[in-house]
């Protein structure tokens, strides 16, 4: 489950970093969409104020060409009248006619000068506009690309953390893989549990883990009880067997004082002294049968007999003892021998496919890496393709083949007896013991004649001395003859 939540919280964390790359890739679009507005349409509205802008020079320009047109006219008429009045020939009617010529000149040239005097100002006033409009334009521009760039930096984290994870869909995939293992659907559920999402699957899984918990709960407290209560058997078991344990090595240890009890001076006699009995067997002995008797007098037959019975039941378990130890003794040969021999298939199975690895590494293209297992195996099958060894092997057979049964039985005890450490032992101490029994009749015999010999010599010498003291004078020589 730990995996499961921890592949959840990555796929979370995956989600929710393109939700922000999306979104943020979305604001970057927008404010390049509403950069490039805001540009067209300062473009535009500066494109327009110029275009007012070099209307109004036009205009100017043609009011002050009018203005000069105006001014050279006044000129023209001023000279034309300075003539007029030089040479004072023209009517009253002419002079009228210039004076109002020159009077409406005279307005028309104010309403010039005016116009152009408005038209400079709109000009200065549009000027001033699209300077402070340039400098707004540059302000929000640069404000503009600050937040392109800081939305650039942020994607490009973004892009970032999404390259380090990269291995979303590897990650989905494997998500998808232990959602299908862990919260699998059953038989009868259909494929309408494989639809649902993650959350509802965990509240299902986590459901039937309560459920089962609960189910093992009342079991553990079961069998907690149940385990309290042959934990109280076991210790009285453990208690009575440690008791009676505490009691048979007593009854062993006053059995083996028994045995090295001095055994009377004549070794027929009926005499049995309590006395020299030790004083832990008269303890022993007085748990069943109360207490000792008196220091004359001898022991009973029952004390005897329960004696007998503990010694034979000490022989007894000692049999069973030994019974089960050598029970399970065959049963370890036993496995040791389906091991050795599974063991040797195993190995033989080995052999072959390595034979089957050196066959597909004979290929072109093919790897030919070596490990330990390789190398180890490779020798014994280089040993078994080896022609001078199977050449050995083949002779050796026909060698054993072609001897005779008494030296196959001969060959095959002598292997069993080196194969085995047990017989071994065995053929050492019978060797040794064959040469001690060996040695010991040879001293015997050695020491009887030696004994025969020192008896007739010494008898020889007291028929000797016994002659020459009691028949010196009387048999002498009759005795000399026959010892000689």
């Amino acid at each position: 489950m730990s995996t499961t939540s921890k592949l959840e919280e990555a796929e979370h964390k995956v989600q929710s970093l393109q939700t922000a790359l999306e979104k943020t890739r979305t604001e970057l679009f927008d404010l390049k969409t509403k950069y490039d507005e805001e540009t067209t349409a300062k473009a535009d509205e500066i494109e327009m104020i110029m275009t007012d802008l070099e209307r109004a020079n036009q205009r100017a320009e043609v009011a002050q060409r009018e203005a000069e047109t105006l001014r050279e006219q006044l000129s023209s008429a001023n000279h034309s009248l300075q003539l007029a009045s030089q040479i004072q020939k023209a009517p009253d009617v002419e002079q009228a006619i210039e004076v109002l010529t020159r009077s409406s000149l005279e307005v028309e040239l104010a309403a010039k000068e005016r116009e152009i005097a408005q038209l400079v100002e709109d000009v200065q006033r549009l000027q001033a506009s699209l300077t402070k409009l340039r400098e707004n334009s540059a302000s929000q521009i640069s404000q503009l690309e600050q937040q392109l760039s800081a939305k650039n930096s942020t994607l490009k984290q973004l892009e970032e953390k999404l390259k380090g994870q990269a291995d979303y869909e590897e990650v989905k995939k494997e998500l998808n893989i232990l959602k299908s293992m862990e919260f699998a659907p059953s038989e009868g559920a259909g494929t309408q549990d494989a639809a649902k999402p993650l959350e509802v699957l965990l509240l299902e899984k986590n459901r039937s883990l309560q459920s089962e918990n609960a189910a093992l709960r009342i079991s553990n407290s079961g069998l907690s009880g149940r385990c309290a209560e042959l934990q109280v058997r076991i210790t009285e078991a453990v208690a009575t067997a440690t008791e009676q344990r505490e009691l048979i090595a007593r009854l062993e240890q006053d059995l083996s004082i028994i045995q090295s009890i001095q055994r009377p001076d004549a070794e027929g006699a009926a005499e049995h002294r309590l006395e020299k009995i030790p004083e832990p067997i008269k303890e022993a002995t007085a748990l069943f049968y109360g207490p000792a008797a008196p220091a004359s007098g001898a022991l009973p037959e029952g004390q005897v007999d329960s004696l007998l019975s503990i010694i034979s039941s000490q022989r007894e378990r000692f049999r069973a003892r030994n019974q089960e130890l050598e029970a399970e003794n065959r049963l370890a040969q036993h496995t040791l021998q389906a091991l050795q021999s599974e063991l040797d298939s195993l190995r033989a199975d080995n052999i072959k496919l390595f034979e089957k690895i050196k066959f597909l590494q004979s290929y072109p293209g093919r790897g030919s890496g070596s490990d330990d297992t390789e190398l180890r195996y490779s020798s014994q099958y280089e040993e078994r393709l080896d022609p001078f060894s199977s050449f050995s092997k083949r002779e050796r057979q026909r060698k054993y083949l072609s001897l005779s049964p008494w030296d196959k039985a001969t060959l095959s005890m002598g292997r069993l007896v080196l194969s085995n450490k047990m017989a071994r032992t065995i053929g050492f101490f019978y060797t040794l013991f064959l040469h001690c029994l060996v040695f010991l009749a040879l001293y015997k015999l050695a020491w009887s004649e030696s004994m025969e010999r020192d008896c007739a010599t010494f008898c020889a010498k007291k028929f000797a001395d016994h002659l020459h003291k009691f028949h010196e004078n009387d048999n002498g020589a009759a005795a000399g003859d026959l010892w000689q």
